[in-house]
């Protein structure tokens, strides 16, 4: 389908005249000693922590980054392209709470794998990511360890390294080359990414700095993401929110190019308003769809691959109407701007601070509806069905037409999760709202999970990696 635009050329000029004016007499700040020293003997203005960007240096560097790239998994089936006209799903990252059943508490290690568990039973995730939930049971120091183990073991999709310190980091790396052949073949062939965010405004801390230059090294991609709340984060405008995060995220491109040119990496966007009668966060209005038209667009002219800002993001407390429709006004603007990569593609709710189990169904009936929208129709002589009118007559029926009878197991989209009962059976079958049946079936998707085979003796090596590193850190 064609990719919705909303920015003219002359917007896109007066947007393009702001992020070079931003980086050229703002700058950046970099709070990292490698990064500057990077910046200065690239010639670029360097003064403390803060370095002043040339614009045209800036678009030589990216210029370097490929426009796609392949992900690829342990298991070769399971590999997948980024940028282009594909589109990469991954479920919700990061909350340090779960709703399950009606019930919120803190998230478990038991929760992270039976999330990473969906993610591998559900062919409409790409990847189960890196953190689907924060495991608040484990030792903070070492539990990146036992994560990078789950996604290795539990899942042969690609998968998401650790990033919030240099160690999670690097024993995220060495995990990987023991399963992948080494840390020359997972250069050639990258198998995990990480996520960098933006401590906007233009700031890029020490910990997120180090996770970019340490993946950068190793050849492996980045989604380097600002994180704006208008108003906030960022200017209380749209426009003023794209150009910053134009500006943030394409200093983060151009030092992963100075540190490895030619490495991959992923426009990251996440533009959404804070509500200015509270201070919380907003999520699924129409900011955000803008937003999301126009990052794309931007994504598009500068020849990268574009992660959107959802997701079906809500601000909602539970699974409810708000939000769904919520979801949906962030979910269906990331499938029109042409994302490649939709991060919270489904469990998002409260703003972020939960993964709901219930909820990653109802966001999976949304992703699949649209992937059966987005579906080039068809139309041919076959399809106008000719025979099915002579066959029928005048007012007649077409259910029990040869037409139907051929067709009716697969012609229409069959729901995941919708009801079309009528009333007298719905109530017979218990009455169930769309959360209740949600409920009924991740727990059938979990009965369903194998895990996949993993040669024994890599296994054995990976666990005794961890036992070893989780000593070493004091665990």
């Amino acid at each position: 389908m064609a990719r919705y635009e909303v920015l003219s050329e002359d917007a896109m000029a007066t947007i393009e005249r702001g992020w070079r004016r931003l980086l050229e007499e703002i700058g950046i700040a970099f709070h990292h000693p490698e990064a500057l020293r990077l910046f200065r003997e690239a010639g670029q203005t360097v003064e403390d922590d803060v370095v002043r960007l040339d614009a045209d240096f800036v678009l030589e560097q990216i210029a370097q980054a490929p426009s796609t790239f392949t992900l690829h998994a342990r298991n070769p089936e399971r590999s997948f392209e980024v940028g282009g006209d594909s589109m990469v799903f991954v479920p919700v990252q990061g909350p340090p709470f779960v709703r399950e059943n009606g019930l919120r508490r803190d998230a478990t290690f038991d929760d992270y794998c039976r999330f990473t568990k969906l993610a591998q039973v559900y062919d409409d995730f790409d990847t189960a990511g890196g953190l689907v939930v924060e495991p608040n049971d484990l030792p903070l120091d070492s539990r990146h360890l036992d994560m990078q183990l789950a996604l290795l073991t539990l899942t042969d999709k690609p998968y998401g390294g650790s990033q919030v310190s240099l160690t999670g980091a690097l024993d995220s790396l060495a995990m990987a080359e023991m399963v992948f052949g080494g840390a020359d073949a997972l250069a050639r062939a990258p198998s995990l990414y990480t996520v960098v965010n933006v401590n906007s405004p233009l700031l890029y801390d020490g910990r997120m700095l180090d996770a970019l230059i340490a993946y950068a090294r190793a050849g492996q991609p980045a989604i380097i993401t600002p994180f704006l709340l208008m108003g906030a984060m960022s200017p209380a405008s749209i426009p003023a929110a794209l150009v910053q995060q134009t500006a943030e995220a394409l200093a983060g491109v151009t030092l992963a190019q100075l540190i490895r040119p030619g490495t991959p990496v992923v426009l990251g966007s996440f533009l959404s308003h804070t509500d200015m009668q509270s201070g919380s966060p907003g999520f699924g209005g129409p900011e955000s769809a803008i937003g999301l038209f126009c990052s794309g667009q931007i994504a598009r002219r500068l020849g990268l691959p574009w992660r959107s800002g959802g997701g079906a993001l809500t601000s909602s407390q539970v699974p409810d109407a708000q939000a769904a429709y919520e979801g949906l006004n962030t979910m269906l603007p990331a499938f029109l701007a042409g994302a490649n990569v939709v991060l919270h593609t489904a469990g998002w709710l409260e703003s972020g601070l939960v993964s709901c189990y219930e909820k990653l169904v109802i966001d999976l009936e949304i992703v699949r509806t649209l992937r059966e929208e987005f579906t080039p129709l068809e139309v041919d002589e076959a399809s106008l069905a000719y025979g099915a009118h002579q066959e029928v007559g005048h007012g007649g029926h077409f259910l029990g037409a040869e037409h139907t009878l051929e067709r009716f197991r697969d012609c229409f989209y069959r729901p995941l999760l919708s009801s079309t009962e009528n009333y007298q059976r719905w109530i017979r079958n218990g009455g169930n709202d769309s959360a209740e049946r949600a409920t009924a079936i991740w727990q059938a998707a979990l009965e369903r999970y194998e895990q996949p085979p993993m040669d024994s003796a890599l296994q054995a090596e990976l666990e005794e990696f961890v036992t070893r590193r989780r000593a070493e850190l004091g665990d």
